[in-house]
């Protein structure tokens, strides 16, 4: 079975439960959004982080995926989910808010 990567696991933010930078900004919504978990292949919201407000972007807490949607698509850890998901969870996440 492929390892498929949680987003702090690619971008390295240390914002998830236990990591170096949780104390310092917070823990990251994305790590513990249990709705998510399975979505994507993913543990919580760590593979569809692009939904989810508040995770933190290039230094940067974004905002929720309306706003923060042209950073997500630009994004490795978004390219490289759907590309390994083939697209499948996206669209049906978009068609969820009427995109």
């Amino acid at each position: 079975m492929e390892n498929k990567k949680n987003c702090w696991e690619i971008k390295k933010c240390g914002r998830e439960p236990g990591g170096t930078n949780e104390n310092e900004f917070g823990t990251c919504p994305a790590s513990i959004e249990k709705k998510a978990n399975g979505m994507n292949s993913g543990f919580n919201g760590g593979r569809d982080c692009w939904a989810i407000a508040g995770t933190m972007c290039n230094g940067v807490i974004q905002g929720t995926f309306a706003k923060k949607y042209k950073t997500c698509v630009e994004c490795e850890h978004y390219q490289q989910v759907i590309q390994e998901e083939r697209g499948i969870a996206l669209k049906m996440l978009l068609m969820s808010y009427g995109i």
